[in-house]
């Protein structure tokens, strides 16, 4: 009897055990498999730590210490003596209370409302007249990104003596037509300096806005425009209820860029103009470049470059939101 009932037990123990010899032997690989992805995410730190070494020393350190420059009195003497006195908040009332930084300010925006427009309205005609096939068109396409490639020194060199007032190309090439009798004084003249900078500008940054906008075109599927010409949509009416749609999302793209890069342009203005005549042509990113280099009052200098910076966050931040909610509605 003992005999009888023990047997079931013995039976059922041995199962139990060849059933926990086969799950641990089922959740052997369970640990190998933790120890490749463990090793796998220590590869990829590994890759990301140089690169987040570089944002740190080049981009993280020098914003924080231009932070915190700006709330110091930051002379030519404290590299020798090390010492820069903490003054609050006065760098920013002084270069925000000055007679020249509301002509800064204007100047600013003026830049660059013309500078985008100009860039962006050229560089969508040129992407949606290179969307159709014909001979030389990637040649021509690569020819128009040479502006975008040369040194923006280099740039402002040549257009300085395009525009000059007496031996300047422009000005012959508009008197041999019988258009002018005198030189315009393109770069010296108050009330053409800052147009012919804008000009300068816009020429410089067509390339950018073409190569953009016409890989955006290039994302938009031809079917959609064939089923818009069933509807009879063709033409103007293409580009408003596909076309544009469609490239919303590259347009905001190009239009934050455009605007966070012009507003910290400074060598187009410092090779043509300097910043004069009269401060005509003097934006806060010169102003800045002034109170630093020139003046050497780097904290102003500093506050001023945060000026800007907020400046561009601010934009950038709102145009966002309003794109992203035009897209939602």
């Amino acid at each position: 009897m003992s005999l009888a009932t023990d047997l079931p037990h013995s039976q059922g123990r041995a199962a139990g055990e060849a059933a926990k010899t086969h799950g641990t032997g089922a959740e052997k690989p369970a640990p190998r498999r933790r120890s490749r992805q463990r090793r796998e995410r220590i590869f990829q730190w590994l890759f990301l730590v140089p690169a987040v070494v570089y944002m740190t020393l080049f981009f993280g350190y020098p914003v924080v210490k231009n932070v915190v420059m700006s709330f110091q009195e930051y002379t030519t003497s404290t590299f020798f003596t090390g010492e820069a006195p903490w003054v609050g908040f006065t760098n920013y009332v002084t270069v925000l209370s000055s007679s020249l930084f509301s002509t800064s300010l204007l100047n600013t925006a003026l830049f660059t409302v013309g500078s985008i427009i100009g860039q962006f309205v050229i560089g969508l005609a040129l992407a949606i007249f290179f969307q159709r096939k014909f001979p030389l068109n990637g040649i021509l396409r690569s020819l128009l990104l040479l502006p975008w490639l040369l040194p923006l020194i280099v740039s402002s060199a040549v257009w300085r003596w395009i525009l000059d007032k007496d031996s300047g190309a422009l000005n012959r090439f508009l008197g041999d037509l019988g258009i002018i009798d005198t030189g315009i004084p393109w770069l010296t003249s108050t009330s053409l300096a800052l147009i012919a900078v804008v000009g300068v500008n816009i020429w410089i940054g067509i390339p950018f806005n073409l190569t953009i906008l016409y890989g955006g075109l290039q994302e938009i599927p031809d079917e959609l425009y064939e089923a818009g010409s069933l509807d009879g949509a063709t033409g103007w009416k293409a580009f408003r209820h596909i076309t544009w749609p469609m490239l919303r999302p590259v347009v905001s793209v190009v239009l934050v860029l455009g605007v966070v890069y012009t507003l910290k342009v400074l060598d187009i203005i410092l090779g043509l103009t300097n910043g004069g005549p009269a401060n005509s042509t003097q934006t806060i990113a010169t102003q800045s470049y002034n109170l630093s280099f020139h003046e050497f009052k780097f904290g102003e200098g500093a506050a001023l470059g945060n000026v800007l910076v907020i400046i561009s966050l601010v934009f950038a931040v709102l145009y966002l939101r309003a794109s992203r909610r035009a897209v939602d509605e």
